[in-house]
């Protein structure tokens, strides 16, 4: 039986060197990894994330949590935060609150098909 945990992102915006290049409040795009946000996201989509936008429950968003990035829902629940994977193999995990987000997803887009864009805003 296979494993299942959380998909770390690798954000290069948040790299030292691309960071001193670009204004760390633009947007910036990323590539899903993984099956844990089906089936809304698929592997091989491409999420365009807002590092300033408004997290409220129920958006997409990618948090620092444990140690690394990952790409979740973000749930509120009586006043505490969670991040819920689409999938239901994958755990839901409550947060810190709202430092743990560090962008909210705008768009995604399947590469490569221009008619395929879908907004969250």
């Amino acid at each position: 039986m296979q494993t299942r945990k959380t998909i770390p992102i690798h954000d290069a915006a948040l790299d030292d060197e691309a960071a001193s290049a670009c204004s760390g409040g633009e947007p910036y795009a990323l590539m899903v990894l993984g099956d844990s946000m089906l089936p809304e996201f698929e592997n091989g989509d491409i999420i365009v994330v807002e590092p300033e936008g408004l997290a409220t429950d129920g958006s997409f968003v990618v948090a620092f949590h444990k140690d690394e990035y990952t790409f979740r829902q973000l749930r509120i629940r009586d006043d505490k935060w969670y991040l819920s994977a689409l999938n239901d193999l994958y755990p839901t995990e409550q947060i810190s609150g709202p430092d743990a987000v560090k962008g909210v997803v705008i768009q995604k887009k399947k590469p490569g098909k221009r008619s395929s864009m879908k907004s969250y805003i």
